[in-house]
Order: C-alpha cells, then sequence, then structure tokens
C-alpha cells in the first residue's frame, strides 16, 4: 500500500499542499482550526513527516546519535534511558547504536549517524583505541561529540567520566579493611582509560597499607568467562580477595572460587564494578561500586543542550554487600 503524501492530505482538505507543510511543522502562519484539521487527516490516512528532509530543508537537526559498547549492559541502558528523557522534553529523538567492542563498527557507526545529520554524538567508546579513520570521521561530523566512560583525550569536546580511582580505591581498601591478606585485581584491558584509572586507584590502596603496590594485576578481559580464568590464576598465587574492574568478570571469580571449594566472603572475598542489576541477587550477593548511570545520562544530554565542553567527574559509591563482608 502506497504511503500517503502531503498531497494527498491536501486533496482531501481542499487546501494547497504548502499549506498542509506549514501545518505539520507548527507554522504560526496557519490558523489554529487549519492546523488541527490537517493533523486530524494526518492522523487518519497513517502520514509520517520526513524529519530528516524537513531538517535539511531549514538547516537544523532534531536527532541525536548514542553510541555504546552493548546495550544490554545495565550502566548503557540506564545512560540513554535517562539522556533520552532529557533530549525528549528538549525535543529531541534518539537513534542509537551499538558497537559490541568492535572499532570496525563504531566506525560504521559514526558513518551512519553522519549521514543521518544528526544533531550531536554521545559516545561511549569499544575496548579498542579509536582507530585513524574513527579520529577523521569524529573530526569532520561538524557537530558536537559528548564522549562518556570510556572516553578519547585527543577527542575535544565534553566528557562526562566516573571517578574511577577513587572508586577503586574504596573498594581495595574495604577489602583490605575486611581483613583479606593478598588483594589482586581483575584490572581489565589498560589500552582503556577507564581500566588503568582503576588500576591507578587499586595501587593507592595499597600503597596506604604498605603492601607492594605492584599488588598482584590480572588484565583479563572483563567477560564473566575471562574473569573466571583469571580468579584461578589469582588463586594459585595466594590471593584471597579480587577487586574486579568491570562486575561481570566479578561473576567469573565468583564461579571460579565456587568450584576451587573455597567459600565467598569467608575464604575469599571479591567487589565488582558497575553495580549491575544481578550484583543484589547473586548468592552471596557482590559489592560492587555504582556509577550512578542515570545522572551520567543527564550530563552528557545536558552537556549538549547547554554547550558545555568541560569536564564532568561523576562520584562512584561502594555498596557493600555480602561477597566482602566478614
Amino acid at each position: 500500500m502506497q504511503k500517503p503524501t502531503i498531497t494527498d492530505i491536501a486533496n482531501r482538505l481542499g487546501i494547497t499542499p504548502s499549506t498542509v507543510s506549514r501545518a505539520l511543522a507548527g507554522s504560526p502562519r496557519v490558523k489554529p482550526s487549519t492546523r488541527e484539521a490537517v493533523e486530524a487527516v494526518a492522523a487518519e490516512m497513517g502520514y509520517e513527516r520526513n524529519v530528516l528532509a524537513a531538517n535539511l530543508r531549514k538547516g537544523t537537526a532534531s536527532i541525536v546519535g548514542i553510541i555504546v559498547p552493548r546495550i544490554n549492559r545495565e550502566i548503557f541502558a540506564n545512560i540513554i534511558s535517562s539522556a533520552e528523557e532529557v533530549l525528549n522534553e528538549a525535543g529531541y529523538s534518539v537513534i542509537t547504536c551499538q558497537t559490541k567492542e568492535s572499532v570496525e563498527q563504531e566506525l560504521r557507526a559514526f558513518q551512519a549517524l553522519r549521514r543521518n545529520q544528526v544533531a550531536a554524538v554521545m559516545v561511549s567508546h569499544a575496548l579498542d583505541a579509536p582507530g585513524s579513520q574513527t579520529l577523521e570521521t569524529i573530526n569532520n561530523m561538524g557537530v558536537p561529540v559528548i564522549q562518556f566512560d570510556r572516553v578519547d583525550e585527543q577527542i575535544p569536546g565534553a566528557k562526562v567520566v566516573s571517578d574511577n580511582v577513587g572508586g577503586a580505591y574504596a573498594a581495595t581498601r574495604q577489602l583490605i579493611a575486611a581483613g583479606y591478606k593478598k588483594v589482586g585485581t581483575l584490572a581489565g584491558p589498560q589500552s582503556v582509560s577507564i581500566f588503568r584509572e582503576r588500576l591507578e586507584g587499586y595501587r593507592k590502596a595499597l600503597r596506604e597499607y604498605g603492601l607492594d603496590p605492584n599488588g598482584y594485576v590480572y588484565p583479563e578481559g572483563i567477560l564473566r568467562e575471562s574473569g573466571r580464568e583469571a580468579a584461578f590464576k589469582a588463586m594459585a598465587d595466594g590471593c584471597d580477595a579480587l577487586y574486579c574492574a568491570g562486575d561481570y568478570s566479578a561473576l567469573g571469580a565468583m564461579d571460579a572460587v565456587r568450584d576451587a571449594g573455597l567459600r565467598i566472603p569467608e575464604d575469599f572475598g571479591i567487589v565488582g564494578t558497575a553495580n549491575e542489576a544481578f550484583t543484589s541477587l547473586t548468592s552471596p550477593s557482590l559489592s560492587s561500586l555504582s556509577q550512578h548511570p542515570k545522572e551520567i545520562g543527564r550530563a552528557i544530554a545536558e552537556a549538549f543542550l547547554k554547550g558545555d565542553t568541560s569536564r564532568t567527574v561523576i562520584p562512584m559509591d561502594l555498596i557493600i554487600r555480602q561477597s566482602s563482608s566478614r
């Protein structure tokens, strides 16, 4: 079935297509009664306005793109939801893209958003640093690029980040204070700034307690499977606790500790990062650092709306549950 056009609506009402177009755009030049009639017929006929074409004609855009590594991670889902709420109130719609940790997919996302003439792009980068082609594409976007969580300092513009150093410091300090003697860290890939910062916070806590600042560092991935493998290495090295730079690697560590016949938290303590929904549902429940994703979402939206290009740091809060309490 052919989609209805502005001309179809005009013919139905006996007015000109230009009047219909102005009415749908909310022009004050159209009488309220005419605008209401046009909107009613457009809804009845199932007419959908081509927002992109209208934006191109006006030289404006009302769509914002958000790029995240994985939509199914609660932190990113909450960031998107919170940002979208603020942007919708300001008259913007949102297009969401996920990279699945692929630099190539991130490049394609930027290219697609540029073709769609978005008003801004908000991005948390894939694990690997953006390549030269991605950086060139970003620099040629011609619109604000707001980075959050995983940021690249080479890219100008607003950045909204967590206090990764302070959070990791608090998590590691809590494990040491609970009486664990050899606290290691599943540090995550050190090519990414947030994981380097979390490692810095871990080492800061060790230094404060007079422990070897090099500690027991396992820079494997941040997934459940890689966390499990790294935890077996940590236990072989004599660790009795782990600060994990992600909740999924912490979940894998819990698997490994149980498989080794040890008890959590009596024999082995674990703290994760991101406070994913499952952390309160595991047995025992998992201590974790909250990054306040809704606050991050509001901050990136407001940075765009206000034209703010500064750096915003969101504090982390340590949520102590059973996995690190003994």
